[in-house]
């Protein structure tokens, strides 16, 4: 198997050492315009199966080229470019999975499908945590049903060791979970599909100590397309993000006051988003070189089966890596895309297309393969 991973940020580079580990790895090109801060895990296959390629992502002729010389493309690079690279994979003949995160390139990458399909291709958008991981479990305990009630999920990238006064840490971009924080989160009420505002209807979540209890509060992004599928069907579904108790009561403030605003605003004659200030700000403070992380998930899922009322929960908890030193998002996300890509070229996702985590990638294996690399879903059914 021959691999193209694009992006050598912190979730493409956890992505290519995943890969490079499997046995039916041949070959892994991590691309990026810049490569010249990887992290030391990947320095033992370097100049062996760790192939390190210079990409300009606008330079349409050279993706064309870098897809074409793989069997899969793996993509970690920033979502708006991620419809073009999916057309030059499906133009080249290869498999093609991404990060996603943003729906509306989903809907557009799903005008290749036909193409995908008459080249025995697949396409998958949306193959992280959340959206990926929480979708394949969500689709898994629906398929459980007869008649599908309600679908709630929560999901939380969190430091081990809180520290106020946010009780925070960075473990993606700042300016993605800003967005996340600032658009309105898609959900299943009565069955229709509406917005609700981010950070709001807190309720609480309790996890295994030493965690605890969790606050979770809505946010976009996080479940892609699945109200769109299953509207008028399921009667509520719901994403939530999980925060130390306290985070939004200061979050929602500083967000009421503009400081999340992306529209600029002079400043001394100077033009400067406000949030590009905020950040420059806080992510001194926030970055904990020294910190390890942890990454929570609950995925609920509730209906009938056969007359009666039936369950299916999934509850995760994962650790920051200390041997190797990969973070729990990294390792829920990088690896949940490796593992995709894993699927598609090993005949275990059979459909071809373009289709979302929860229309094609079977929960069963997928599971397993979160289990091989020690993340353990636990699941419970009632």
């Amino acid at each position: 198997m021959k691999f193209l991973v694009i992006g050598a940020g912190k979730q493409g580079t956890a992505c290519a050492f995943d890969l490079l580990q499997r046995p039916a790895t041949e070959r892994v090109v991590l691309a990026d315009r810049d490569l010249t801060h990887l992290p030391a895990f990947l320095d033992s296959w370097k100049g062996g199966a760790l192939a390190l390629e210079r990409l300009d992502l606008q330079d349409e002729k050279a993706v064309a080229v870098a897809v074409g010389g793989v069997d899969a493309v793996l993509s970690a690079a920033p979502y708006y470019f991620n419809f073009e690279l999916a057309r030059a994979a499906v133009k080249a003949g290869v498999h093609f999975a991404d990060l996603g995160g943003n729906t509306e390139i989903v809907v557009r990458q799903r005008t290749l499908g036909a193409e995908a399909e008459k080249r025995g291709v697949s396409v998958i958008p949306d193959c992280g945590l959340a959206p990926g991981m929480v979708n394949i479990l969500a689709a898994e305990g629906i398929r459980r049903l007869d008649e599908t009630d309600s679908v709630k999920i929560f999901v939380g990238g969190l430091p081990q060791k809180p520290e106020p006064p946010l009780n925070y840490m960075v473990v993606y971009s700042l300016e993605g979970a800003f967005d996340y924080y600032t658009s309105p989160s898609w959900v299943l009420r009565d069955g229709k599909r509406t917005q609700v505002e981010p950070l709001s209807e807190i309720e609480h979540v309790v996890f295994p100590d030493p965690i605890g209890k969790l606050e979770a509060f809505h946010t976009g992004g996080g479940i892609s397309t699945l109200p769109f599928t299953w509207e008028g069907r399921i009667r509520t579904m719901e994403y939530k993000t999980l925060r130390y108790p306290g985070h939004v009561a200061i979050m929602k403030p500083i967000r009421e006051l503009g400081l999340l605003g992306t529209d600029p605003v002079e400043v001394n004659g100077t033009r400067v988003r406000p949030r590009d200030a905020f950040i420059a700000i806080v992510s001194p403070r926030l970055t904990k070189p020294e910190g390890r992380d942890l990454v929570a998930l609950m995925v609920d899922v509730r209906g009938r089966k056969g007359g009666r009322p039936a369950a299916s929960r999934w509850q995760m908890v994962d650790r920051y890596d200390a041997k190797h030193h990969v973070t729990a998002m990294m390792r829920t996300t990088g690896y949940s895309l490796a593992i995709t890509g894993l699927l598609q070229l090993d005949g275990r996702i059979t459909a071809r297309g373009v289709r979302t985590p929860d229309e094609c990638v079977p929960a069963g294996p997928y599971v397993e393969e979160l289990a091989k690399r020690g993340i353990v879903v636990e699941e419970t059914r009632q």
